[in-house]
């Protein structure tokens, strides 16, 4: 592995002298460090920020030190507040608390975080009583096979984050609400109901305020417990599997019912986006954006949910770029579009801050030519643990044709990556591509550049920390960034969007 990574380094400043002699953008790449990358997440996944849970304590740390950051470096807070700007852009969101639900099956009733759990923002006016067809593993080709409209549905998902595209589609259909299978074991469903306890009972997030009565047409999502899917069709859960693989879904269930209560309540908070502007020259009307989310899922009990990875490094990587564009322009090197360095909140409670600025945009979206959207880029997957010389790339040709091709010759030029675009698949059932903060540009049809370094094992638990970041590689992904927005921010033309596209999840 050492004399891997040799070559790979050997390779990079190859590159590096080949490019000074007429490209300045190779100097002031090299301003990203790996030392300043380390002291800067040494303080964003430290305890003593108590996990950055949007709203909270720790997260309004983490967002005064980013702001102080901002201001040291010489960036503009580009946000108007009376007659002074700022860096922070007020968000007000609103929790929706669970209250009192369960499902019930049969005489057997299942408490929210006791065989089910609830994943929306809906209420139901009292139980509901519904009946219940099974969709097999909840495709558009077995939602064609069977009536759902009115009724509850039940699917068998791939994984424990795959549950998206079938509560799409069970929305679209007319069904009511969807009972998700989303573990291969009740032991599984076990961990994960422990998970998202910590994450949900705190209250899921909105931009909107919900309405607290029922009458929602879609009444959204329960994970169930495997056995407990079974017990609502009298049959085995293996059967049900079966069924799948065999092509028989239709033949596998007899009718049955399915009941259920959900109750929540409403409170108001308020956290805030990060912004950094710097002006561009002749261009500096049109704008590039940088994201990356600072906020993570705070503590449960004494153990701190650091979120090194997620997205400490995202986090990390922005600051840098800016404060290397800002070295640039101070010698006389400065971008000809203007640049927008923006850290978000909420993005853990479903990308909350994105959607906000989206919304409530400081610059024109119409005059944003991309978003470089960075989440979770400081660490090896399994994937690729015998070749860490990776990314994931994500997007890029979702709207612009140009735009991947630009990204493609950029890393060829400077950094030599394996572009990874098995998340790019639109059939990927991760679906991360509406999963990051860059979505909410992208469905806006601002053309958008998703890095990633793939789930690991410490996504979202509190050993997520700052031991386990592969330094040298934050580093360099961090500076693959910055040399696509350099190209970015000072080409003639901005990409050209040839794929308009009905911007909706799972539309593509």
């Amino acid at each position: 592995m050492k004399k891997f990574l040799i070559c790979i380094v050997g390779a990079f400043l190859a590159v590096s002298t080949y490019a000074q002699s007429d490209d300045p953008s190779v100097k002031f790449a090299e301003t990203i460090t790996q030392d300043d990358m380390y002291e800067n997440l040494s303080i964003l996944a430290s305890d003593a920020l108590e996990g950055r849970e949007t709203g909270e304590r720790g997260q309004k740390m983490a967002a005064a030190f980013i702001a102080s950051q901002f201001q040291e470096m010489g960036l503009q807070g580009p946000v108007a507040n009376g007659g002074n700007s700022g860096f922070y852009q007020g968000v007000t969101l609103y929790t929706v608390k669970p209250g009192d639900i369960y499902a019930k099956s049969k005489d057997q009733q299942y408490a929210n975080f006791e065989g089910v759990v609830y994943y929306g923002k809906s209420a139901t006016d009292g139980e509901k009583t519904k009946d219940i067809v099974f969709v097999g593993a909840g495709t558009e080709e077995d939602f064609k096979n069977v009536d759902v409209k009115g009724k509850a549905v039940l699917a068998i998902v791939a994984n424990t984050r795959a549950w998206r595209g079938p509560a799409e589609l069970a929305e679209k259909n007319g069904a009511e609400v969807l009972f998700a299978v989303n573990t291969a074991s009740d032991e599984e469903f076990d961990g994960l109901n422990n998970q998202l306890k910590h994450y949900l009972s705190g209250g899921s997030l909105s931009v909107q305020k919900p309405a607290q009565e029922g009458g929602a047409s879609f009444d959204g999502v329960f994970f169930v417990k495997p056995s407990l899917a079974g017990d609502i069709f009298k049959t085995k859960i293996e059967k049900l599997r079966a069924s799948i693989e065999d092509g028989k879904v239709s033949k596998a269930t007899k009718p049955a019912k399915i009941s259920y209560n959900i109750s929540t309540k409403v409170e108001e908070m308020q956290t805030e986006n990060v912004l950094g502007y710097l002006e561009g020259s002749d261009l500096k009307d049109e704008l590039v954006v940088l994201t990356a989310h600072y906020d993570h899922v705070g503590v449960d009990g004494e153990e701190v949910y650091n979120g090194a990875d997620d997205d400490g490094s995202g986090t990390s990587a922005v600051i840098e770029i800016a404060e290397a564009f800002v070295e640039a322009k101070k010698a006389g090197k400065g971008p000809r579009r203007s640049m927008l360095f923006m850290l978000v909140t909420g993005e853990e409670k479903g990308l909350l801050g994105s959607e906000y600025y989206a919304e409530n945009p400081v610059f024109p979206l119409e005059n944003t030519i991309v978003d470089l959207n960075i989440d979770m880029i400081g660490r090896v997957d399994e994937k690729h643990e015998a070749n860490p010389n990776y990314v994931y790339l994500v997007g890029a040709d979702r709207l612009s044709s140009e735009l991947h091709e630009i990204s493609e010759k950029v890393n060829e030029t400077y950094t030599q990556f394996d572009l990874d675009y098995t998340y790019n698949d639109e059939n990927h059932p991760d679906r991360i591509y509406y999963r990051s903060d860059h979505w909410n540009f992208a469905k806006n049809n601002v053309p958008i550049i998703f890095y990633f370094n793939g789930v690991h094992a410490d996504y979202h638990k509190p050993t997520d920390t700052i031991d386990k970041i592969n330094f040298e590689l934050l580093t360099k992904r961090a500076q693959l960034v910055f040399h696509t927005a350099w190209v970015l921010s000072n080409r003639d033309q901005r990409p050209v969007v040839d794929k308009l596209q009905d911007q909706k999840v799972g539309s593509n």
